[in-house]
């Protein structure tokens, strides 16, 4: 299986992964660029989505309710968080440009439990992680802290010769509190565009050991393994992740080999 899915830098859908195209059960993600006054039309029974203000303005109507001129960064690399929007399965959700947008679509599987809601920035915890060249800064957008049935959405920018995702870790074992099981994928974004960031995916017995360079755009896969990231000098790295599984909690296992590197002085 190739785990990097290339952009369609010139499409209206940047990238579209759903389960069927993964070859997994739970993740689904779409990014879209929008014109202003654009329309995008989400809607899938048994799924919730969350809808990610990603860049511009837009307005974003789920069944009944509406929510209009959401959107305050003009780029992912904002130092601010952005608006998203929770949307039980089955509900139409449409999302209408107010200026030129990028907007995310985030979905797992859902027996419906919540209702639609507006998730705004200042709900939102931003915290730094790391330390030294390991530096990264981190916005919950849908922690487990939450309401969701299955659906987790985070969003991380790397500054330039860091890496992020790191120690390696990851989270493909039912052995909580330990570790959870949780599907994921990572849209990136690059700062100038025209930049370029290192992925790798591997499992202990190495059945899984992909190395990637992706682009502005490019999503990343990870069914299984560790899966950590580093950033040239001279690029800003942005990625939004998006995990579901059979639980939502994330838990997840350092690879051992690594691990030092935490405690490092």
């Amino acid at each position: 299986m190739n785990l990097l899915v290339k952009a369609d830098q010139v499409g209206k859908p940047l990238v579209d992964v759903t389960p069927a195209s993964a070859g997994w059960t739970h993740v689904g993600f779409r990014a879209v660029k929008l014109a202003a006054q654009e329309r995008e039309v989400w809607q899938q029974p048994g799924r919730e989505c969350c809808v990610v203000i990603l860049a511009g303005k837009a307005s974003v109507k789920v069944g009944e309710q509406q929510w209009t001129h959401l959107g305050e960064r003009q780029s992912v690399f904002d130092d601010m968080a952005p608006y998203a929007v929770y949307a039980p399965p089955g509900v139409a959700v449409e999302v209408t440009a107010e200026s030129a947008a990028e907007v995310a679509f985030c979905s797992a599987p859902s027996a419906g439990s919540f209702p639609a809601r507006l998730i705004t920035p200042d709900s939102m915890q931003r915290s730094v992680r790391g330390k030294d060249a390991n530096t990264r800064y981190v916005t919950d957008i849908l922690p487990q802290t939450e309401a969701a049935d299955g659906l987790l959405v985070v969003e991380v920018r790397t500054p330039s010769g860091h890496s992020s995702s790191y120690p390696p870790h990851k989270h493909d074992r039912d052995a909580l509190p330990e570790e959870s099981v949780l599907e994921e994928t990572y849209y990136h974004r690059l700062n100038p565009a025209q930049g370029f960031a290192f992925q790798r995916v591997y499992t202990d017995d190495r059945r899984i050991d992909q190395s990637m360079a992706v682009e502005d755009h490019d999503v990343v896969m990870v069914p299984e393994g560790y899966h950590p990231v580093s950033v040239p000098y001279g690029y800003e790295s942005y990625y939004l992740n998006v995990m579901a599984g059979p639980k939502r909690e994330w838990c997840f296992k350092n690879d051992p080999a690594h691990e030092w590197i935490i405690a490092k002085p």
